[in-house]
């Protein structure tokens, strides 16, 4: 699975603690952000990986700014791309089962390691339900197209 990851300035210390996780997890990641400390707009992050799902460059992403707030916003203004911020493991597992979230979003300001580690496993490792589920994504993907 190759898996986008995108980030801000706020939030490339983590992001490197991240990719050395899932590469030793098996998976290929595709870096869409800064690898500096100097001010990057998080926009740019999200909507990187945000698009390189919709081109099929990438299965999934993970977007990490400051909070996870603004990068998960501007991953979510790309059409069909659905981007859920969480702060911890449940509401990451729920993301994917009940609203396919492509995209998981957290803040480096706001999680540690360990809990970014539990919220991307949390994530990676649930299934779409389907459904009931799938009817209410449609209805989302309705209000896009709108």
């Amino acid at each position: 699975m190759r898996i986008g990851i995108g980030n801000d300035h706020a939030a490339t210390d983590l992001k490197f603690a991240i990719v050395e996780y899932l590469e030793s997890k098996g998976y290929e990641v595709v870096n869409y952000g800064t690898d500096g400390h100097d001010s990057y707009d998080y926009p740019l992050a999200g909507q990187m990986v945000a698009q390189a799902i919709v081109n099929k460059e990438v299965d999934c992403g993970i977007c990490i700014c400051g909070t996870g707030i603004g990068i998960s916003i501007a991953a979510n203004k790309v059409k069909g791309i659905r981007a859920a911020c969480c702060s911890e493991p449940v509401s990451a597992a729920l993301a994917k089962e009940h609203n396919n979230a492509q995209i998981i979003c957290f803040g480096a300001r706001i999680v540690g390691l360990n809990m970014a580690k539990a919220i991307v496993d949390a994530w990676l490792n649930a299934k779409f339900l389907g459904d009931r589920h799938a009817k209410r994504v449609g209805m989302i993907a309705d209000i896009e197209n709108n």
